[in-house]
């Protein structure tokens, strides 16, 4: 029964068909009830229990050869028949129905690529932080009413681990693990409990600024902003800052930047001011730069948070915040960006 064996398998190995009609005649042959390879398997029953692990293995190896030769050569006639196939090539093509971006994906990329034309780099850091770098060390002790400003997704209170609500913990991370100078930008999800309205959400999305250096002043704050503002919303775009309270900026100030919708005349939008508020920002604490571990006496710096949401709403004209997150076609596809 070996001899057959072997004598089938030199018969597999060297045949080569030209036609699929030939592989389908070489399996009925071989592999079909009554094929060679079958009737060895009836065979297969009166041979001596001695031999039948040797023969048996040989018989496998026999069969699953058959199998992949009639395979391979299937999936080889059945590409050159393909490509004998003669196409036009000036025909025209299929439409294609490309996507749009998301809103908050351009307005993102637009506020990246201003900043890092300045020498920001972008960093990120967890959504899952530590109340440790989410508070603690931009100078929200324990007591601190500043906290209530921000309502907390406590994951486990007993550890102090959150949802982190802003992303100036990246900035924490940043100025305990870095030496200044330090240029960098810091996009991220923020999450806080608060109900869904029209101007509010759950969570959203924020991008914060920080800068530290040696001599680094407030003037130059204002100076980053302003040409923010005229790469945002035009070179006719002005900001103006107002004093306001951050717990881990001094002093601290509200930005507003000359409505976009009225030019400044006033409209509903604006509720008649002719500006609208885009961004909050300050010179960072030196009780932030120590417990940090950089030395208030040498290093000053400043830091500013933005919603991205806010500035697509202001740049796109968009009066409901949840338009962005229910995947309305209807609403995506009205953008698009080269950035």
């Amino acid at each position: 029964m070996l001899e057959k064996i072997k004598s089938i398998k030199a018969e597999v190995e060297a045949f080569q068909p030209k036609t699929i009609e030939d592989i389908e005649n070489f399996r009925i042959k071989y592999l079909s009830k009554k094929g060679s390879i079958s009737a060895l398997f009836d065979d297969f029953k009166t041979v001596p229990a001695e031999l039948k692990k040797e023969i048996g293995k040989e018989l496998n190896i026999l069969k699953q050869a058959a199998l992949e030769k009639i395979n391979t050569l299937k999936a080889a006639l059945e590409i050159d028949e393909k490509s004998e196939i003669k196409v036009d090539l000036t025909r025209p093509g299929d439409p294609q129905n490309l996507g749009s971006r998301h809103p908050i994906s351009i307005v993102r990329s637009e506020i990246i690529s201003i900043f890092t034309r300045l020498g920001f780099i972008v960093t990120d850091g967890p959504e899952i932080e530590d109340d440790a770098h989410n508070f603690g060390m931009l100078n929200f002790p324990e007591d601190h009413p500043a906290r209530d400003m921000q309502d907390t997704f406590f994951i486990s209170p007993g550890l102090n681990i959150l949802l982190r609500t802003h992303t100036s913990s990246v900035q924490a991370h940043e100025m305990s693990e870095i030496k200044p100078p330090i240029r960098s930008l810091s996009p991220g999800r923020v999450y806080r409990n608060e109900a869904i309205s029209a101007r509010a959400n759950c969570f959203f999305h924020q991008i914060e600024g920080l800068y530290v250096d040696e001599n680094v002043s407030f003037a130059d704050l204002k100076q980053t902003l302003d040409y923010f503002a005229k790469e945002m919303f035009g070179e006719s775009a002005q900001i103006r800052m107002r004093p306001s309270y951050f717990p881990f900026t001094e002093p601290s100030a509200e930005v507003d930047v000359s409505c976009t919708l009225c030019g400044g005349s006033g409209c509903n939008v604006c509720k008649g001011t002719g500006w609208l508020e885009i961004l909050g920002c300050g010179m960072v604490d030196p009780n932030v730069f120590k417990s940090c571990g950089i030395d208030p006496e040498k290093y000053t710096g400043f830091a500013f948070g933005m919603g991205i949401e806010r500035i697509a709403m202001l740049k796109y004209g968009i009066r409901d915040l949840r338009l962005f997150f229910e995947n309305d076609l209807r609403f995506l596809n009205q953008f698009s960006s080269d950035v």
